[in-house]
């Protein structure tokens, strides 16, 4: 299986390690840590040192709760990262569901788009189904402001993989080739703890289409009730979930924390893909 990402070709023989940049400075986890343009190209520039296979920047928090961001704000927070960071040996991908942002930051080199709406609204479609950049469709249930209040479903796995596989649909008869598709079931976005250990226990299910799966649980609240550690402490959670993850097909996984990531990986692969 190949991820078709802009100029790159990615081979998914392995899983690949997705690295976070959040230029915000209320993201739950690094909030406030990457808001600058210097601390943020730092930050990416040791994540690609760590070994992150893509770098996904994002300019909007989208935790339970978070306030939304105006266009402006959201292009000022990503455009100078982007452009820093042109030339990087992995794809870039931009975190964010505004087709204005989408269509700037492509313009400006990014090679894939992570939209947690899934290309829902018409121009954003439209963005991506005019270039060449993969895309990552995910399943939401709400909006950040309200997902997390009552999130209800009759049986979770089931409907989260009816969605994205219309998703996957509606993107191909946009001109969106399948081999520059990738689906998230969305960790947290309007689940509660059960919904999660379910979608996380059953990933397997939404391997069904030909495209990669993405995983992101990374420092994600439902560690924190599993273990019972506050947000700075769930990196040994966090890795144990990626690792799940990929056992159950996850062929992308979402993370804060590179280099421990990489290297569970390292002893995963030499197990499992010897």
């Amino acid at each position: 299986m190949m991820l078709s990402c802009g100029s790159f070709q990615l081979t998914l023989s392995r899983p690949l390690v997705m690295g976070i940049v959040n230029v915000t400075p209320d993201s739950f986890f690094d909030g406030g840590l990457q808001g600058r343009r210097e601390a943020a190209l730092a930050h990416a520039m040791q994540l690609l040192e760590e070994g992150a296979d893509i770098i996904d920047i994002g300019g909007e928090s989208t935790r339970p709760g978070a306030q939304p961001v105006g266009i402006q704000e959201e292009l000022d927070r990503v455009l100078p990262l982007i452009e820093a960071l042109q030339g990087a040996p992995v794809p870039l991908s931009l975190d964010s569901f505004k087709p204005e942002v989408m269509q700037a930051a492509i313009a400006a080199g990014v090679q894939m788009v992570n939209d947690i709406n899934a290309l829902q609204d018409v121009e954003a479609m439209r963005a991506v189904a005019d270039s060449n950049v993969a895309v990552c469709l995910m399943h939401k249930q709400g909006n950040p402001q309200t997902m997390q209040l009552q999130p209800a479903y009759g049986d979770v796995v089931t409907e989260v993989a009816e969605f994205l596989r219309a998703r996957i649909v509606a993107a191909e008869l946009a001109g969106i080739a399948r081999s520059r598709i990738v689906i998230d079931p969305g960790f947290g976005f309007g689940k509660t703890l059960q919904h999660n250990v379910t979608l996380l226990r059953e990933l397997n299910k939404l391997t069904e289409w030909g495209v990669p799966v993405l995983a992101g649980l990374s420092r994600k609240s439902m560690l924190g009730t599993l273990t019972g550690r506050d947000v700075e402490q769930r990196l040994t959670a966090s890795v144990a979930a990626a690792l799940i993850a990929v056992q159950r097909g996850a062929k992308i996984v979402r993370v804060h924390d590179v280099r421990a990531t990489v290297d569970a990986l390292k002893i995963w692969n030499a197990v499992n893909l010897a």
